[in-house]
């Protein structure tokens, strides 16, 4: 028998290590039950209606609509706002912190030099921002809400990024929305 080499028994070895994960990826935490309601329209004109009305709600709210599919009932808005003061404390090399740097040094060689300097400044690049976006779901009588927030260092990599579909967001949205929507029969 031939000697197998060691690098492809060390090969079998590690790939009888490779697991498959146990769930598929899922929303955490999962959205709220208010992200749900009926709205008590189910025909498709009455779906535009709902569309129209929740369309009208989340601009009020200062979003920006991105997209909307009436076949399917979907409606896609965001909204962005600049983070005042959103750093990590820890993250110097970008110039966070104090703001302040004082660098020096000393060498000897031929000659004896001793050099000091300064600088100040914020860092650079653009302001951090946090991005706010809202997709809504106009289907058989009920409307789905999910959002999720994602916040941007001032060099635009990504920091933070969660799901925020929780019952304040989605109980101010309810709230606004049926008191937007006229009753069947009022004028």
């Amino acid at each position: 028998m031939k000697a197998i080499p060691l690098s492809i028994t060390c090969l079998l070895a590690l790939a009888g290590c490779q697991t498959v994960p146990d769930r598929l990826p899922q929303a955490e935490p999962a959205p709220a039950a208010a992200c749900y309601f009926p709205t008590g329209q189910s025909s498709p004109d009455e779906t535009l209606s709902v569309l129209t009305e929740s369309i009208d709600v989340l601009e009020a709210w200062g979003f920006s609509l991105e997209t909307t599919d009436t076949e399917l009932g979907l409606v896609s808005a965001s909204r962005e706002r600049e983070l005042i003061g959103y750093y990590d404390r820890y993250d110097y090399d970008y110039g966070y912190g104090s703001g302040f740097r004082l660098f020096g040094g000393f060498g000897i060689g031929r000659s004896v030099g001793i050099g000091v300097g300064g600088a100040f400044g914020p860092g650079f690049g653009q302001q951090p921002v946090e991005v706010e976006r809202v997709s809504l779901l106009a289907r058989d009588g009920h409307l789905r809400i999910s959002r999720n927030i994602r916040r941007f260092d001032h060099l635009g990599d990504l920091r933070e990024s969660y799901s925020a579909s929780n019952d304040d967001f989605c109980g101010r949205f309810q709230k606004a929305f049926s008191s937007s929507v006229t009753p069947q029969g009022a004028s």
